[in-house]
């Protein structure tokens, strides 16, 4: 779902002014609203969704300048454009006294109109940002879009039951607090929520993590230890990137999904355990089971609870509440002032395509806090793939593996290559990373 668009109040007594003012607007993605008056105008903004008044001056009755002064005293973060026919210095100067944020003297080029409208908006952003409260929920979890209100649908549903759960979302989007949220609101909060990334362990001693050993069942194996199942008997165990598992480890993991039970390397007795099994992966499952990666029995066994994370792309809408949020976290865990953001870079963040999502921004945010050297964090705070993207529709004609591949790229730019450091800003293993920059190359 698209971020919704910002909805323009025009005033004007000119019934073909306000239809021609009206179809400039929309055709640029805006949303108006129409009044002819300033009593109807104030009716509108009474009803409340209003980000921007445009007005004319000179109109019978209540003037524009009236409707200004009373927007100002009512409703200051609403920002007013002064439209007028009579140009005058002394107009001009009155209407920013009263809290016009532009003038504009008929006649007016489209260019000019759509400059003070773009200005007037990064600062109703901006507005938003600073001032935006972060709503609560009971998973933790920041956002308040439709799509993240789909997601706490889904979680609370998966906390009412004991089913398997499979979470699927790009790389940074939160796959294993959405995990946390549902095992510590479940009648499994009480026991442990054992976390494993499957695609960090590799693959000969994944089985004997999983599953324990007993001594002397293997080389080095110089005492009985229980694996992570055992661990997490009476709780939740969280399989992360399940799609990096083998095909014969699938089949172990499948035999448990069946059984309850796991056998630990040496023994010939099973151990019956009561797990509730949530798994995660960044990668198409359906299409891994087409191309013969990944078992479709398994497959199945694992999606009885889809649970999908959007990206940050998807609910954009989201972006000023997270900064909020980690502007906040960072200045108090570093005992710094909270420092304000330009109006140039809150524009660029809400128009980048975040391809790291909330991790990126996170990280971001946090470099920001720190290396903020004034008390306003501006353009030049930015890295420099994202300083391009400033006052540039993003590209979305490029596919998922394009945004990835231009993202990781720009990580190991930043870090001049130190592939450790970009597995850890990336959210990665390394042999994750080298896997993908393989793909790369192919």
């Amino acid at each position: 779902m698209k971020k919704a668009p910002e909805q323009i109040l025009i005033v004007d007594d000119n019934t073909d002014t306000l239809q021609m003012l009206s179809r400039k607007i929309v055709s640029k993605g805006w949303s108006s609203l129409l009044a002819t008056d300033v009593s109807q105008a104030l009716q509108l903004l009474d009803a409340g969704g209003i980000d921007l008044v445009l007005t004319d001056y000179k109109m019978p009755k209540i003037t524009g300048l009236e409707l200004i002064r009373h927007l100002n005293s009512h409703y200051p973060n609403i920002p007013v454009i002064m439209i007028t026919g009579y140009p005058s210095i002394e107009g001009a100067v009155e209407a920013v006294k009263v809290g016009a944020e532009e003038y504009l003297s008929k006649p007016f080029t489209d260019e000019e109109l759509f400059k003070a409208i773009d200005a007037a908006i990064v600062k109703v952003r901006q507005r938003k940002t600073r001032t935006q409260e972060i709503p609560t929920n009971p998973y933790g979890l920041i956002g308040n879009s439709e799509q993240m209100q789909e997601l706490y649908r889904k979680i609370h549903k998966s906390t009412t039951n004991n089913a398997t759960v499979l979470i699927h979302g790009e790389s940074g989007t939160g796959k294993e607090l959405v995990a946390r949220a549902i095992h510590y609101h479940s009648h499994h909060s009480k026991a442990p929520f054992v976390p494993v990334n499957c695609g960090a362990i590799p693959e000969t001693l994944l089985e004997a993590e999983l599953f324990g050993y007993l001594k002397g069942s293997f080389t080095g194996a110089n005492e009985t230890r229980a694996g992570y199942f055992l661990t997490a008997d009476g709780g939740s165990i969280f399989l992360d990137e399940i799609s990096e598992t083998s095909l014969s480890m699938q089949v172990k993991l499948l035999r448990v999904l069946q059984d309850r039970q796991v056998y630990m390397i040496g023994s010939k007795t099973p151990r019956k355990v009561n797990v509730r099994i949530i798994a995660a992966t960044n990668k198409d499952l359906p299409l891994l089971v087409k191309q013969g990666g990944f078992r479709d029995d398994l497959f199945f066994r694992l999606n009885v609870l889809p649970i999908y994370i959007p990206p940050l792309r998807e609910h954009p809408e989201d972006i000023s509440m997270l900064i909020n949020h980690f502007l906040k976290k960072y200045s108090s865990e570093n005992s710094l002032p909270i420092p304000s953001i330009s109006d140039d870079t809150i524009n660029s963040m809400l128009t980048y395509t975040w391809p790291g999502n909330v991790r990126e921004l996170e990280n971001l945010i946090y470099r920001m806090v720190i290396l903020c050297e004034g008390q306003q964090i501006g353009i030049s705070d930015l890295p420099e793939h994202m300083k391009f993207s400033i006052n540039q529709t993003p590209n979305l004609l490029r596919s998922l593996a394009e945004v990835e591949q231009e993202y990781i790229s720009a990580v190991l730019a930043s870090v001049n290559d130190n592939k450790s450091l970009a597995a850890n800003i990336l959210g990665i293993d390394r042999k994750t990373l080298y896997n993908k920059l393989k793909d790369f190359e192919n």
